[in-house]
């Protein structure tokens, strides 16, 4: 069939459909033919069109039915020259009328309704006199119509609706809005009363308020008024508040909710006590609160002294409140509501303030009378006396004096405090007493140099000051200090002097009364000190001391420790000194008295030490090379090889040299000098030292019968001497026994460069390994060895 020819619904209702085409060239008519859906082949209406028309209908359908229209372009023949199908379903019928309409509040209606099979919404058409027109689209019932007019009467009716289109609109019913909210507004003047109020509403002829009590009792209350006070209500409690207004016909209109508080309750119990925070005194105020009052509640105390404080618990502190005062102090709580009555007023008397002009009056028998003047609102006294041992006690009395005994050389701390029932006074300005000093005990007195004596004694109560005084025949030194202890400095050594320690103090003066005490300082110190070496490990120490009777210590300090030898006289000897350390000597004097500064030191440099090891290695046929261990005290060495033939010598730092101009096969002599930094010397002798044996000279290589080659060299040495022909390819030895000069060597490898060495064996049977290498080259004749050539003493290569 050919293509382009569509059709399509224009438009559907419950009974009908209109079909639509496009124009087919050729047609002279088109046919409609309808059947179900679901029965394609049973075709239960026909329709024919002339071949203008376009568009055309088919009646009597059922509703809401799902159909399948095919349209047919014809010819002359009624021959269908194209076909076009299409799917579409009949309007639903005509709904029953809404069941019913009820008010939700002011603005809203619910409308119930009975549902259309097949039918995938619903719309609800809401008119009224006014000239009002809505379709609201609702998908099931019941359904809410929101956003209507208080207090009006609307026309609905309900049309479904499906995919081909909508059903004709059911008949209309009537529906009404309610009377609109009151608009609230509330207060509570007093903590157990709420006024209400609103403003009026139209159409309005009575209005209900409901009170209501978290968790306890609600109220109705009916009034034509619009506005309400309701006593006798619980303070800091709150209330919910809701108020509607009725019409002429008896309905209740939309409720308005409101919260409202009442005032909180009046603080109880209020009790007032001092406190001290960082030395500042306040009042701490408490208070009892109703465990029951809704919301926060902050309480707000104030004194009639200007003081206030606020706290959201049941306790608050007015700050820096001072001694003396009288405070009337009342507690008044706030809420969102407003300030509750205030508590009570509370009279509070703070501590009382400190005494003041204390004075001590001492009486012959060692009794001290503590007198001050009285304070406004003190009740009692008490006073407390501080010894400086730490000692103290506590004098109470409802006077202005207390009597306590007083000790002599002590210093007394005093204040008093004054008491009421809140408590005690600051601490008043201490007074201070002080009697006259005591001697110190427990006087020592030692000699720390030749000039300077150390005074040291227990520290006696009531002394602010010491003077010390050191005395002799010829001179006074004295000392004051405030601490027990005391240094007289440039004291003549080997002298006795009488040395007394006097307390003072500002108040009562200084104690002249106190014992003497007699001490000799220390001996003076030697002179002229005189070293003089006995030997290599002994030295004889000499000076000069003027002392009354002492006895003198010979020290020689060094890196192995300490010598020394002690004496009464004037010299001694110190022995034992090992090689190679250096020594710091001075002499000390001794007495009862102490000791005396050491004397000048002189320093002492014993011989260096020998080298334990010393060790000659050969390192070519004329030089050596001579190591040795390390020598304590040696800064330098001079080394000698010595022998008949001649000698070597090397002067070093090091702890080796290398010596020159040796001759060979010769013995030598070893010696050595270990010299030290200040020029001491050791002599040293060790193990002689044996050159090696001379190596050949002219030593050539000639070719001899066959394959052969012969070594040949001059030689003096009485020693065996081996030749070594070392090549490319391969290498030969030969050997010569002791007088002989030459060895023979067979089967040679011609073609070949040779480095030949010869060397004498030692009596041990090891080879001199420093004689010199000659270089030949061994050429062929056919198969046999060639020409020998000389090469040198390097190779040619």
């Amino acid at each position: 069939m050919l293509t382009g020819f569509q059709a399509s619904v224009f438009a559907a209702t419950s009974r009908t459909v209109i079909v639509r085409w496009t124009r087919y060239s050729g047609a002279t008519s088109y046919k409609i033919s309808v059947a179900p859906r679901n029965s394609p082949n049973n075709f239960i209406a026909f329709a024919t069109f002339g071949p203008n028309t376009v568009m055309g209908s088919v009646t009597s359908l059922s509703e809401n039915v799902e159909y399948t229209f095919t349209v047919e372009a014809l010819d002359d023949s009624q021959t269908a020259l194209a076909t076009a199908s299409i799917d579409s379903s009949t309007a639903p019928d005509v709904m029953d009328p809404i069941q019913r309409v009820k008010p939700k509040d002011s603005r809203t209606l619910i409308v119930v309704f009975n549902l259309k099979a097949r039918a995938t919404q619903y719309i609800i058409r809401i008119q009224n006199s006014d000239g009002f027109f809505r379709e609201d689209t609702v998908p099931s019932s019941p359904a809410e119509i929101k956003f209507l007019t208080p207090y009006t009467e609307y026309s609905l009716s309900i049309l479904a609706e499906n995919s081909a289109g909508r059903s004709q609109p059911s008949s209309s019913v009537t529906g009404k809005t309610v009377l609109a909210p009151p608009e609230l507004s509330s207060s509570s003047p007093s903590n157990d009363s709420i006024i209400v109020s609103w403003a009026p509403v139209t159409h309005a002829v009575q209005y209900s308020l409901s009170l209501y009590k978290f968790g306890s009792y609600s109220s109705i209350y009916n009034t034509s008024y619009t506005n309400m006070t309701i006593s006798g209500l619980d303070a800091g409690s709150l209330y919910v508040i809701q108020v509607f207004a009725w019409d002429t016909e008896g309905r209740k209109g939309e409720g308005s909710l409101h919260n409202q508080i009442t005032r909180p309750p009046t603080p109880s119990s209020v009790r007032v006590s001092v406190v001290t925070n960082n030395h500042v005194a306040g009042l701490s105020v408490s208070w009892n609160i109703d465990q029951v009052v809704q919301g926060p509640i902050m309480y707000h105390v104030r004194s009639d002294q200007n003081l206030t404080c606020n706290s959201t618990s049941s306790s608050c502190t007015l700050p820096a409140v001072g001694c003396g005062e009288v405070h009337t102090i009342q507690v008044t709580a706030f809420n969102e509501a407003g300030p509750g009555h205030p508590s009570s007023p509370e009279v509070f008397i703070t501590f009382p303030c400190p005494p003041q002009s204390l004075a001590v009056v001492e009486s012959p028998e060692g009794n001290c009378t503590l007198r001050w003047d009285t304070v406004p609102h003190a009740d009692s006294y008490a006073a407390y006396i501080k010894k400086n041992d730490g000692s103290e006690r506590t004098c109470n009395s409802t006077s202005n004096n207390c009597t306590f005994h007083c000790q002599c050389g002590y210093t007394y701390v005093m204040f008093v405090l004054a008491f009421n029932q809140a408590g005690g006074s600051p601490e008043c300005q201490p007074l201070n007493y002080t009697t006259l000093p005591c001697c110190p005990e427990n006087v020592s007195v030692s000699s720390v140099s030749t000039d300077t004596l150390e005074i040291m004694w227990t520290a006696s109560q009531g002394a602010d000051v010491y003077e010390t005084r050191a005395a002799d025949n010829s001179e006074v030194i004295l000392c004051n200090d405030t601490a027990p202890v005391c240094a007289l400095s440039d004291l003549s050594c080997d002298r006795e002097y009488t040395v007394v320690v006097t307390p003072c103090n500002d108040f009562s003066g200084c104690n002249r009364a106190c014992r003497a005490h007699t001490k000799g300082t220390a001996p003076c110190m030697p002179t002229n000190l005189v070293l003089n070496p006995k030997n290599s490990s002994c030295i004889s120490v000499s000076w000069t001391g003027n002392n009354r009777a002492a006895n003198y210590t010979v020290t020689a300090g060094g890196d192995d420790g300490i010598h020394s030898c002690t004496t009464s006289g004037s010299n001694c000897d110190i022995t034992g000194l090992p090689c190679g350390s250096t020594y710091e000597v001075s002499v000390t004097a001794t007495s009862a008295a102490g000791h005396s500064l050491p004397s000048y030191t002189d320093s002492l440099e014993t011989e260096p030490c020998c080298p334990m090891n010393l060790t000659v290695d050969q390192v070519t046929q004329a030089m050596t090379n001579v190591s040795w261990s390390h020598a304590k005290g040696a800064h330098s060495f001079i080394t000698s090889l010595t022998s008949p033939r001649g000698h070597a010598r090397c002067h070093t730092q090091d702890s080796h040299c290398l010596m020159g101009c040796i001759t060979c096969g010769t013995s030598y002599t070893v010696t050595m000098e270990a010299v030290s930094h200040s020029g001491r010397k050791s002599n040293c002798t060790y193990q002689g030292f044996s050159s090696s044996a001379c190596c050949p000279s002219g030593v050539r290589l000639y070719r001899t019968a066959s394959n052969s080659l012969r070594v040949l060299w001059r030689s003096g040495s009485s020693h065996s001497s081996v030749a070594d022909l070392v090549g490319i390819i391969n290498n030969y030895t030969c050997t010569a026994s002791p007088g002989e000069n030459s060895c023979d060597i067979d089967n040679i490898q011609c073609g070949d460069v040779y480095h030949v060495v010869v060397a004498p064996l030692t009596a041990e049977g090891s080879k001199v390994l420093f004689c010199p290498k000659r270089f030949y080259s061994v050429t062929c004749s056919g198969s046999k060895v060639g020409t020998v050539i000389y090469r040198g003493k390097r190779s040619v290569d």
